[in-house]
């Protein structure tokens, strides 16, 4: 598998594959590669992210402005199972390994493409970065409290979801290719993944309620519209705390909790259509009790009574949680130097294929003679190409 790309979702979307197996070369520029390298916080002048963000992959530095390079690139394209690139559209048409191109030498040819605006359409040259996808997308307007301006939130979600989505493609086109030949006979296509179409692809019911009912989903803080009651509310020590009352029986449930008999016996309250017209009431009843307890004990209470509740973790909760710890959330890593380092664990679980890291995001260039030396490429010719500037 060939990685062409930087930072977040064309990486991401290899990652993944990675840990299950993927042996992916990762094509970096010889000058510094990756800029993700240099993201959050460092150590030893690398970024934390990319022991994660690498993790099993391999490093070849390549200057695809050099002809020697993008002909290297070339080959390793026209080998790899799946390309997973996000470059600008047009990019690697320039270079000569633009899908089309590719696929007349190999019909064959699996090819992930990530760009904010996909392969087409009058912004495909744009550049499109995840906060834009997730503003386009829908995702920023619905986020946040309706006083105020939208949020976003604390990750690169709309990178995120896209190369998610880039995955579930990748295995759709490598599915039909098997059932349609293999490798050898086989069906190829390209996978054209919009960070504003992935993150539009989470957004619920918003088209068809506007289209038939002229509704426009709204900012509404931590509640989730429409669905009552479930939202976060504050604990008496200063905790915030998740609260899911919204299934009939739950909220019957809840309310007896809190000690509303009034409102477990009203039944106008006992579907949720009843509840809607009075959540403002049902989310005061809840933070009144909330104000009365720790966040300990609400959470005792609501377990007790088969409530869906939750905290809000920080990864300081994460880290000492019996759930974490039990799931094995957690691997124990060393970086070259020895220190220890702990990085989250693969996911999802599979029982009889799990992932692995095999290494952590490994240094600039550490394959590249292994690499170059499995194309046919000899030490010598490898040196050349080093003394060039081509690696």
């Amino acid at each position: 598998m060939l990685e062409l790309g930087t930072l977040i979702a064309g990486p991401f979307c290899a990652r993944m594959l990675a840990e299950f197996g993927a042996d992916v070369i990762k094509i970096e520029t010889p000058n510094g590669g990756d800029p993700l390298r240099q993201w959050r916080v460092l150590k030893d002048g690398t970024s934390l992210w990319w022991s994660v963000q690498a993790r099993n992959k391999k490093s070849l530095t390549l200057n695809l402005k050099d002809a020697r390079g993008r002909a290297i690139a070339r080959r390793l394209a026209l080998e790899a199972d799946i390309i997973i690139e996000n470059y600008r559209p047009g990019v690697l048409e320039k270079w000569g390994i633009g899908y089309q191109q590719l696929a007349l030498e190999n019909p064959a040819t699996i090819m992930v493409r990530l760009s904010g605006f996909g392969q087409t359409g009058p912004m495909k040259d744009q550049p499109g970065f995840g906060a834009i996808g997730e503003s386009m997308g829908g995702l920023r307007y619905v986020s946040g409290y309706p006083d105020r301006p939208p949020v976003r939130v604390g990750v690169s979600i709309g990178d995120s979801v896209a190369a998610l989505h880039g995955v579930i493609g990748a295995m759709m086109a490598l599915r039909h290719r098997d059932a349609t030949g293999g490798r050898a006979a086989g069906q190829g296509q390209m996978v054209d993944v919009a960070l504003y179409e992935s993150v539009f692809n989470l957004m619920e019911s918003l088209v068809p309620e506007f289209d038939q009912a002229g509704v426009v989903r709204e900012r509404t803080g931590g509640a989730l519209p429409g669905i009552v009651p479930s939202n976060t509310y504050t604990t008496g020590d200063g905790e915030s705390i998740v609260i899911a009352g919204n299934g009939d029986a739950i909220f019957k449930r809840l309310m007896l909790a809190i000690g509303r008999i009034d409102m477990a016996g009203d039944a106008s309250l006992a579907r949720n259509d009843g509840r809607v017209p009075r959540t403002a009431d049902i989310d005061a009843a809840i933070q009144a009790w909330c104000d009365g307890q720790r966040i300990d004990a609400a959470l005792a209470t609501l377990q007790a009574a088969d409530v869906p509740a939750g905290k809000i973790y920080s990864v300081r909760d994460m880290m000492d949680d019996p759930q974490f710890l039990a799931r094995g959330m957690f691997e124990q890593h060393q970086f070259a130097d020895g220190t220890p380092v702990k990085l989250p664990a693969v996911s999802p679980k599979l029982s009889a294929t799990p992932g692995a890291t095999r290494w952590l995001g490994p240094a600039l260039g550490a394959h590249s003679d292994e690499v170059l030396e499995q194309l046919g490429y000899t030490k010598d010719e490898v040196a050349v190409l080093r003394r060039d500037g081509v690696i």
